[in-house]
């Protein structure tokens, strides 16, 4: 009967050190997912970010060259989508060096936080091109680009959201800017700032 009741109590012991083991594995968990969400998204290119400055001067160069408003519109959204591309290619390769995912946590955030001063900034250029008057575009692009950076850089690294503030100062000085110097502001803002700032970035965050 002894033997019995000692059989008998082996489970009643393991439950209890069961329930522990598996609060420990919730708590872990729990401050994996806040360590997550409380990170900084690091994977910012700012070598990229270099890229798209030069691709930038480039296009300053070329749309002053052009006399059609029309053309010069043309060309600066040429340059928007190659800045795209080369900011989408530089931010995944280091992304992966770094071993983040940008599906996930900060990175989701990050990307979260652009998009709604991206899309502004399309409907508006799309608008104001439907009135036959794109004056105001380029104000309207380097107003709502720092808004999206500054959003985004909420979860990124410090000099991220700095250059957002860049990119507002810059914007509101275009509004006020006689229409024939808004090519020099959007080449000194998406060109200069980001090559300014890229290198920040490259020199002191992981390239």
């Amino acid at each position: 009967m002894l033997c019995s009741a000692k059989y008998l109590a082996k489970p009643m012991k393991r439950e209890p050190a069961q329930q522990l083991q598996d609060q420990a594995m919730d708590d872990l968990r729990f401050i994996r997912s806040a360590m997550a969400n409380a990170s900084q998204f690091t994977a910012v290119p700012g070598r990229g970010s270099i890229g798209v400055g030069i691709t930038a001067v480039a296009a300053a160069l070329l749309a002053n060259s052009l006399d059609a408003d029309l053309a010069r519109l043309a060309t600066w959204v040429t340059e928007a989508i190659l800045a795209l591309a080369i900011g989408g290619v530089f931010l995944v390769q280091k992304a992966r060096r770094a071993g983040v995912d940008i599906t996930a946590g900060p990175g989701r955030k990050f990307m979260l936080a652009a998009l709604p001063s991206f899309g502004a900034a399309l409907l508006i250029t799309i608008a104001l091109y439907r009135l036959g008057d794109t004056t105001l575009v380029p104000a309207v692009w380097i107003l709502l680009y720092g808004t999206a950076v500054i959003a985004a850089g909420a979860f990124s690294v410090r000099p991220v959201p700095i250059m957002g503030c860049a990119f507002l100062v810059a914007g509101a000085l275009t509004l006020f800017l006689p229409s024939e110097l808004h090519n020099l502001m959007l080449g000194a803002s998406f060109g200069g700032l980001h090559i300014v700032f890229g290198y920040v970035i490259a020199r002191h965050h992981g390239g």
